[in-house]
This record gives C-alpha cells, sequence and structure tokens, in this order.
C-alpha cells in the first residue's frame, strides 16, 4: 500500500550514509522517501513527484545551489512545499535566512525529532 500523497518526503544530502540512515528511519516511520544528493537532482525529483510534501534538506552541498538556495527556489515555485534545513557548519542564526515557515535542525539532530516533526508538517 503507497502512503497518502502528503506523507512523501525529499531528502536532499550530499553524504551518502546519512542520506540511507534518514531514508530508513523515515521510511520505517511510514513515509513515503525520495533522496536526492544535491539540489539538481532535488529539483528533478520535484518535477517528477508532485505529491512531496516536505523537502529536509542540508545546507553545504556541492553543485551549483546550496541548501539554502534551494529552499528559496522551492518556496518560490512550489510554496505548499514544507520546508526543514539542516547543517553541522552554519549556525543556528542561518535560521533568519530561510523562507518563512521553515525548520531548522543543526547537526546532530535526533531522528526522533526530525520524525515528530515531519508528522506535525505532514498533518497540517
Amino acid at each position: 500500500m503507497t502512503p497518502p500523497a502528503d506523507k512523501t518526503i525529499l531528502i536532499v544530502e550530499d553524504e551518502a550514509l546519512i542520506r540511507l540512515s534518514v531514508t530508513e528511519t523515515l521510511e520505517s516511520a511510514g513515509f513515503q522517501v525520495i533522496s536526492a544528493a544535491n539540489a539538481d537532482a532535488a529539483l528533478e525529483a520535484l518535477g517528477d513527484q508532485p505529491e512531496v510534501s516536505v523537502v529536509f534538506t542540508d545546507i553545504n552541498m556541492p553543485g551549483k545551489m546550496d541548501g539554502l538556495d534551494l529552499a528559496q527556489f522551492i518556496h518560490a515555485k512550489w510554496p505548499r512545499i514544507a520546508l526543514m534545513v539542516t547543517s553541522g557548519k552554519m549556525p543556528p542564526s542561518v535560521a533568519r535566512d530561510l523562507p518563512a515557515g521553515s525548520q531548522f535542525f543543526s547537526k546532530p539532530y535526533s531522528y526522533a525529532e526530525l520524525v515528530e516533526a515531519i508528522r506535525k508538517k505532514t498533518s497540517t
């Protein structure tokens, strides 16, 4: 059985082990997960998967766009998508640069807190 459309999450993380771990955690919590290693792949996935309701992205990624730029772009093009951003290198004050309504997680973050936050975003 496929989870409801509002339970589809896009994970954008360039570190493969973190991406896999977050994906497994969210799938175990009942979410359908799509993953991408960078912003370009994330945008392609969003074009192919209109049911994505939450994007959880790292800030520091290789490519033309980092996670902050990606969050701004998604907010402008798909304002219905909830945004969650994480970083182990950026201070929490970076949250002021995020689109309105976005949530920031400092690395390392608790998987339980992440799952709970995503549940709240997908239940509204």
